[in-house]
């Protein structure tokens, strides 16, 4: 008999579990929000960057740099339910200097207060797209000063620098000869701004607990020999606000970003 009462009151609490079940459901995320970090860790094809250092290229050239510095924006994540995610646009722009990378040589950018999900991809800009910059100085925020400090702007009218690579670069004939390559948008004339999309390898998982990380690769030999390969004795030693070299840079750009791995911790 006191088996019967006991398997009864079993039987009564299992069902009272299950409906609270039906109507709570368990691991809802909803309303959760949690941290992101997004790591970019620049290289040049396999080998870590290192200022100084000299690497070779395509054409029979070389380069050393000594700044290294590009703007990213409009981090946007994408869950598995296909429902997007954009970082607030007030915060959601960076710049990404080699200068500032720890003792990995990486720069971490912490997103807060992201929705918790599982994302499959990130998209981010390269630069600063026609939107914000026709929002004026005055909409620029904080990072308007940000940018002057750092260099990254020539001035309001003629736009922001979204790569800074300032260096020397030899060839068969010339030695360490002027290298600076700074390509941004001409104002509204010249649209340099670029997206970059990325699948990741397994899904992060954002949650209030856990403090999960994006490790993004940047293959700065990219720059030089991408979807197009320059040789900077052939007018890319100096690239600034011409209208036919800027774009080749620009769109060079846009695949030099891997997804290394994901750390879900």
């Amino acid at each position: 008999m006191k088996f019967s009462y006991f398997f009864i009151a079993m039987l009564l609490c299992s069902a009272l579990i299950s409906c609270s079940n039906d109507d709570e459901p368990t691991g809802s995320l909803e309303g959760q929000t949690g941290t992101l970090v997004v790591k970019f860790d620049n290289g040049v094809g396999d080998q870590d960057f290192i200022f100084g250092t000299t690497y070779t290229k395509s054409g029979g050239e070389s380069y050393e740099l000594e700044t290294l510095k590009y703007i990213v924006s409009n981090i946007e994540l994408t869950a598995t339910d296909g429902t997007t995610f954009i970082y607030p646009e007030a915060k959601n722009v960076f710049i990404i200097d080699e200068a500032d990378g720890n003792n990995a040589g990486e720069i971490w950018l912490t997103l807060d207060d992201v929705p918790a999900a599982d994302y499959t991809k990130i998209s981010f800009g390269i630069g600063i797209d026609q939107e914000r910059y026709s929002k004026g100085a005055e909409g620029q925020g904080d990072f308007l000063q940000q940018a002057q400090d750092e260099e990254m702007l020539w001035s309001w009218a003629t736009g922001f620098r979204f790569v800074r690579l300032d260096g020397v670069y030899s060839d068969a004939t010339l030695t360490d000869e002027a290298l600076n390559v700074h390509m941004g948008s001409v104002g509204t004339s010249l649209d340099n701004y670029r997206e970059v999309g990325l699948d990741l390898p397994n899904s992060v998982l954002v949650r209030e607990t856990a403090n999960p990380q994006i490790h993004i690769k940047a293959d700065i030999a990219k720059v030089f020999d991408g979807q197009t390969s320059v040789k900077f004795s052939e007018g890319f030693s100096q690239v600034h606000t011409d209208e036919a070299t800027t774009p080749v840079i620009a769109d060079n750009m846009m695949g030099m970003f891997t997804v290394h791995h994901v750390h879900n911790n």
